[in-house]
């Protein structure tokens, strides 16, 4: 099927709708706690700082992953989403509580991760959901839409807040504006919460039959089985290890773009400027997210999934060179739109290639495992940033180490005779 023909389709619908409006809410959200942490006047932005605010991010993401897979395989992921939707919508009311009177302390880390955590057994069960609600021959077109168009949403989301803030700016105080903000996204998600509800408490899976037995305490033992799954699938493990180096080096490059846009392209004290240059960057790196996934059904047509996968990091290693070259707003620009284009492309292609073999009755444990290592790289390439990183963000050295990396990864890692299966590609 096409983009549209998918668009098109009622079923997919329900589920793209949930995904979308969750993840321009992410959007808003995550736009109020940059502006709170990061680009606050009263606050000075480093790598470090920013490489603390990925991993705070994202370590929930890696605590609930070994059970994650234990919910979505043995709970209606319907009712889990439900859930979850509105336990994030009522901790998004405390943290503006929070924000609102200036609280920075360890008390908002721990709300942010509560946040965060439900947020990755959210998107996991629509993940896992995709196979159920399209054919199989669609798997590729309907990953692309479903997971760059949620990139586009939370592109857009952030935007939407960047505008709310900057309409708020002289009639309320910077920490007044972040909190409702924050309001704002906390009913965003209980509308998301309704749009969850209206599906059927099996339609997502899993099927009555695939239900696995036992209960949380196995949630380790079913990481193993996860990896041990992929251990009979060399391609697919594979194809996660690259998927996962390639967005730590993504974090990289974005923690570059925060540190350029705020403390040398722009005035330090101007953090308005930084905050509107960065949202330009990311609007730009969501284009090539919108470019990556709309050619990538095209080119596995042309050359198949695994040889697609291997190009598209190979591009990726080839773009980055341009911050080698130089920092300045242009190349910044250029080397988001094309890392993010070759990275997206990467990724749905290797979303549909694990789905594509993977059972429903596994498939929840095999994803919380692609989540762990991501995330885990992810915050690999933000304290890797953070070592490299002076504080004005001008470095080549960085780029120039990612994109060896990335080469590498096509080079090793994905070599033919290891990756491609065996008769083709």
């Amino acid at each position: 099927m096409s983009f549209l023909e998918l668009l098109r389709d009622a079923k997919l619908f329900r589920l793209l709708r949930i995904r979308w409006s969750g993840q321009l809410i992410d959007g808003l959200f995550q736009s109020a706690l940059a502006s709170f942490v990061l680009f606050s006047p009263e606050r000075q932005a480093s790598a470090v700082n920013a490489a603390v605010a990925f991993a705070v991010v994202l370590l929930p993401y890696s605590i609930v992953g070994p059970f994650v897979g234990t919910i979505l395989d043995r709970f209606s992921r319907q009712r889990a989403i439900f859930f979850a939707n509105l336990v994030r919508a009522m901790t998004l009311c405390v943290i503006a509580l929070l924000i609102f009177n200036g609280r920075t302390g360890v008390e908002i880390t721990i709300f942010v991760l509560i946040a965060f955590g439900v947020n990755r057994l959210i998107l996991a069960g629509l993940s896992a959901g995709i196979p159920l609600m399209t054919d199989s021959k669609s798997l590729i077109s309907a990953n692309a839409l479903a997971v760059t168009g949620g990139s586009v949403w939370v592109v857009l989301g952030g935007g939407v807040g960047l505008g709310i803030r900057q309409l708020l700016n002289g009639t309320e105080s910077a920490n007044h504006a972040d909190a409702l903000l924050v309001l704002i996204a906390a009913v965003g998600y209980f509308f998301t919460a309704f749009l969850s509800a209206l599906l059927r408490r099996d339609e997502i899976g899993p099927l009555a039959h695939e239900i696995a037995e036992g209960g949380f305490a196995q949630g380790i033992q079913e990481m193993r089985d996860g990896f041990n799954f992929l251990k009979e699938h060399a391609d697919a493990a594979r194809g996660i290890a690259a998927t996962a180096i390639h967005r730590g080096g993504l974090t990289a490059l974005t923690l570059t773009a925060l540190l350029l846009e705020r403390n040398t392209f722009h005035d330090p004290a101007d953090s308005e400027a930084g905050l509107a240059g960065l949202s330009f960057a990311l609007s730009i790196a969501a284009v090539g997210f919108v470019v990556g996934a709309a050619i990538a059904p095209y080119g596995v047509r042309k050359v198949g999934r695994h040889r697609w996968i291997r190009l598209s990091i190979t591009g990726a290693s080839v773009s980055v060179l341009l911050l080698v070259i130089a920092r300045t707003p242009t190349l910044l620009i250029a080397t988001a739109f094309f890392t993010a284009l070759c990275g997206q492309s990467l990724k749905v292609t290797n979303d549909a290639l694990v789905q594509s073999k993977i059972a429903d009755l596994f498939r929840g444990r095999v994803f919380a495992v692609y989540d762990v290592l991501v995330n885990g790289a992810i915050v690999t390439g933000a304290l890797i940033a953070a070592w490299v990183l002076p504080i004005s963000g001008d470095s080549w050295q960085l780029p120039a180490l990612i994109a060896v990396i990335w080469f590498l990864v096509a080079t090793v890692l994905l070599q033919p005779k290891k990756f491609f299966p065996k008769g083709g590609a």
